[in-house]
């Protein structure tokens, strides 16, 4: 248990004794220490354990354990495990390589870098669990609009290694103005359909 939860899980405890007490003892409303006491049991501690709730879920949902908690999505989990040097697959490469934490990988590639990115996950998040829980998940899983070069951009633009390949300087304008998408080169993402036939890596195995 996190520190988070921990403080998280005193407030709660302690918004519940005070509310039993009041509700015991409703005499002690006659004085205004008892007023003050029950403004803070009903208004400010339940005001903090929400804002406090809402925080270390919000944390929890950036955590890949987390995005791979749902069935549909178990076969992208396991794309991250393909052996990346032999085919270059890109999730899996930047998951075994450490170019993105492996604790949020996908929080980190799915997300907007911008003002309004994680409001945005989060909006299409809830629309996620309307999915698995009513509508059920589709055949097959999609983006719901292309996948943006900003989002390689903002961590590879810039980079020696990203800036030192030619064929990347000669594309980067269009890279910029997205009028070339980097998948259009880097094709192999995500491969749920072939990961029975590919070769799988494991955190501490030899190469």
């Amino acid at each position: 248990m996190t520190l988070a939860t921990q403080v998280l899980s005193a407030v709660i405890l302690m918004a519940a004794v005070l509310i039993l007490l009041v509700l015991l003892r409703p005499r002690l409303i006659r004085r205004w220490e008892g007023r003050s006491l029950v403004f803070f049991a009903f208004c400010v501690l339940p005001l903090l354990a929400s804002y406090g709730g809402g925080q270390v879920h919000m944390a929890g949902a950036k955590q890949t354990s987390f995005c791979l908690s749902c069935h549909e999505m178990e076969p992208y989990g396991r794309s991250l495990r393909i052996d990346s040097e032999a085919d270059g697959h890109l999730p899996a490469l930047h998951f075994q390589n450490n170019w993105v934490p492996r604790e949020q990988a996908c929080f980190t590639c799915h997300t907007e870098y911008t003002l309004f990115g994680g409001v945005q996950a989060k909006l299409r998040g809830l629309n996620h669990v309307w999915v698995h829980y009513v509508t059920g998940p589709p055949d097959e899983i999609a983006l719901y609009t292309p996948y943006r070069n900003q989002v390689c951009l903002h961590c590879h633009g810039g980079a020696r290694r990203f800036e030192a390949r030619s064929d990347h300087a000669e594309v980067r304008a269009d890279l910029g103005s997205e009028a070339l998408a980097c998948t259009e080169c880097h094709e192999y993402v995500h491969d749920v359909r072939g990961l029975d036939s590919l070769e799988r890596w494991e955190p501490g195995s030899r190469d």
